[in-house]
């Protein structure tokens, strides 16, 4: 097993999509030459300026993300402009979490990623390689 590192994405400019399928495809390892699906191989992805990516069209007024409390008439949808004020983290972690395997795995490797609003984080001391996103 390949030892995991930390990577540190921007996702400042870049769209939603491709920051969340990079960053799948780098908790799942499958970069690697090692990859297998049943094994935790991948890194720990640090995404910054999470609040700053992009979206394509009119995503940012329709796109909508929805909770339901389980009583009648419980269900609250936010567009991705209140999403994103309301928890500039959501739409990154939901948008991974869409593109990791539903099986036990995926909890795992949600844990391994952590996403901040800003360029401020807490794992200098683990000393995260920067990738460059293509735009």
């Amino acid at each position: 097993m390949a030892e995991s590192k930390w990577v540190l994405i921007d996702a400042k400019g870049v769209s939603l999509g491709r920051v969340a399928g990079f960053a799948a495809n780098k908790l799942m390892g499958k970069d690697k030459p090692d990859w297998t699906p049943y094994a935790d191989n991948g890194d720990f992805v640090i995404v910054i300026n999470s609040a700053k990516a992009k979206l394509t069209g009119k995503k940012t007024t329709d796109k909508e993300y929805h909770f339901h409390s389980g009583y009648p008439g419980g269900l609250k949808s936010y567009n991705y402009q209140d999403m994103v004020k309301k928890d500039p983290a959501y739409p990154i972690l939901q948008a991974v979490k869409g593109m990791l395997p539903k099986n036990r795995l995926s909890d795992a490797l949600l844990k391994k990623i952590k996403v901040y609003p800003d360029e401020n984080h807490p794992h200098t001391a683990q000393q995260p390689v920067k990738i460059e996103i293509a735009k």
